[in-house]
């Protein structure tokens, strides 16, 4: 009896080793380089540059030859914009503009923006978050308004926190 006793506190022990582990690993993704998104078409994860000054916005992916597959660039406005615009003057590489809300949900997708043209891209109203990534690669994955990201950048209100 004593042999169940002891196996059954090690199985307790070790199964909270192994949730203490995993919550940890979990933490551990939530990294100011990377961001996560998701939804019923399931979970991406990309390496980001963040722009989160007047002039890194401003200058965002521009003169770039090139954009990594898995890679992005995530735009951080202080509160949620009363109107959000982009346009790829001088941007070179074809990109997917994801516009998000405050709690990190998409609301709207610019899909393959053409390089330098200088149309605007709408985004519409409380846009706090925009990530660029390769052109195509949003419809490819199924990323669409609902979708949400994960992110260290995204307060108390976000859709999906870091833990």
């Amino acid at each position: 009896m004593g042999s169940r006793v002891e196996a059954g506190l090690i199985a307790r022990i070790f199964g909270a080793i192994c949730l203490s582990l995993l919550a940890t690993s979990v933490a551990a993704t939530c990294r100011d380089d990377q961001v996560h998104l998701r939804g019923d078409w399931g979970e991406a994860r990309f390496r980001v540059e963040v722009a989160d000054t007047g002039a890194s916005r401003a200058t965002g992916l521009m003169h770039r030859d090139s954009l990594p597959q898995g890679a992005g660039m995530l735009f951080v406005y202080p509160r949620p914009q009363v109107a959000v615009a982009f346009w790829m003057k001088n941007t070179r590489i074809p990109l997917d503009i994801i516009y998000m809300d405050s709690a990190g949900r998409v609301q709207r997708i610019a899909h393959k923006a053409i390089p330098y043209d200088e149309t605007a891209l709408p985004g519409g109203r409380g846009i706090q978050y925009v990530l660029e990534i390769n052109g195509g690669l949003a419809r490819s994955l199924g990323i669409g308004p609902g979708t949400e990201l994960r992110h260290p950048a995204i307060g108390e209100d976000a859709a999906w926190p870091c833990e």
